[in-house]
């Protein structure tokens, strides 16, 4: 797959005696949507941490863009430095925000094109204002994080992320601590990086959003892709009964 952006073979994690991450194998496209769905405890938000060399895997190979990671075991890994340059490049959303409580938004913002790119001050004020205007927040630049709403914060830290020019967007359930009603607003700004084509792969369990959103679904169990394919042929016809029955959870609820 010469457009393949992000590409991982053979991907194994364990954590002590439990086995998170049994031979994943996973490509995905440039500009194109990736949901992973599945029970709690079936390896997805430990796969996204891998990805982004937050936790190290035993065994497998990443790929992202150009760098690429080899984990045998015995393979030295690159340094610290060389990490984080590699993280910027592949921003992550998690579930909590992780917002700096003593800065303002727009410092929140500013502050890895700053502090990791040394961008300088007013041209990382500038781009910081930008995307707080892309995520709805242009007129929250200057206050502080616990004035905002859950929902105003998960935009923040998307907007936190983008900062970074990053090549490809890591969301980790990131509308799962939020109330229902402000749940809309942060798919929204989902929705629109996704129509900008932007490489995202979103841990989720808002199926309808995935089956909206995303090109393609995988759908884990007990650290094994069971099955994946276009999104809405997996959510409207799985062909694997454990994907059926997960699935039959929402379409019940709906």
């Amino acid at each position: 797959m010469d457009n393949c952006k992000i590409e991982i073979s053979g991907l194994r994690k364990s954590f002590g005696s439990l086995q998170v991450l049994r031979d994943i194998n996973l490509k995905v496209e440039t500009g194109s949507v990736v949901a992973l769905i599945g029970p709690s405890g079936s390896g997805k938000s430990t796969l996204l941490r891998c990805i982004n060399l937050l936790v190290i895997p035993e065994g497998g190979r990443i790929r992202v863009g150009d760098d690429a990671f080899s984990f045998d075991g015995n393979a030295k890994l690159s340094s610290a430095r060389e990490q984080a340059r590699f993280r910027s490049n592949t921003g992550m959303v998690f579930q909590h925000f992780n917002l700096f409580p003593h800065m303002t938004v727009v410092q929140n913002v500013m502050e890895g094109p700053l502090s990791v790119k040394g961008m300088p001050k007013a041209e990382a004020e500038a781009r910081a204002r930008k995307l707080l205007a892309k995520v709805g927040l242009s007129d929250k630049g200057d206050v502080f994080p616990n004035k905002l709403s859950g929902g105003q914060k998960q935009r923040v830290a998307i907007a936190r992320a983008l900062a970074m020019e990053p090549a490809v967007m890591l969301f980790d359930e990131v509308t799962s601590a939020l109330d229902p009603e402000l749940v809309g607003e942060v798919l929204g700004v989902m929705r629109d990086l996704a129509k900008d084509g932007m490489t995202m792969i979103i841990v989720t369990h808002e199926i309808g959003f995935a089956r909206e959103v995303a090109d393609r679904v995988v759908f884990m169990r007990d650290g094994v892709i069971v099955e994946e394919g276009p999104a809405r042929e997996v959510i409207e016809h799985p062909k694997e009964e454990t994907t059926r029955v997960f699935l039959s959870h929402f379409h019940n609820r709906g």
